[in-house]
């Protein structure tokens, strides 16, 4: 994520930089760094803003449908284990593109070219108003 995603992301949930620094444990300086570009958004500050925007917005489908995951895939995936197809970026070790994820980087560079992120991500690139 970089700082205009992030900022767009605040923007969409509607949060102050002081609010959205209480949401991530940070302070408001570090928010102000992000924004600016002058610091890296921390992993952990990416999948909470973005499991906040997930959750503002409501999705609701899982990913395996949206892929048409095989059932012996769908198994082996914690996202189908844990019944969290919704937000299936947040959890690690899924089975996309036919492999499990080793950290997040990896994970998230999958995720943004995966039809079942597709809103999310709409929605923090165009900055969309919910």
């Amino acid at each position: 994520m970089d700082a205009k995603e992030f900022s767009s992301c605040r923007k969409i949930l509607n949060k102050t930089q002081k609010q959205i620094a209480q949401l991530l444990g940070t302070s408001i300086k570090a928010i102000h760094s992000y924004e600016q570009g002058w610091r890296a958004i921390p992993n952990h500050a990416e999948r909470q803003i973005l499991y906040l925007l997930a959750k503002k917005i409501g999705l609701h489908q899982k990913c395996w449908e949206k892929k048409s995951c095989p059932p012996d895939r769908r198994k082996q995936c914690p996202a189908f284990e844990f019944d969290a197809g919704e937000v299936c970026w947040f959890i690690n070790g899924t089975i996309c593109d036919c492999r499990e994820q080793g950290n997040w980087k990896q994970k998230i560079a999958i995720c943004r070219r995966c039809e079942a992120f597709e809103q999310l991500l709409k929605m923090f690139i165009e900055g969309e108003a919910l």
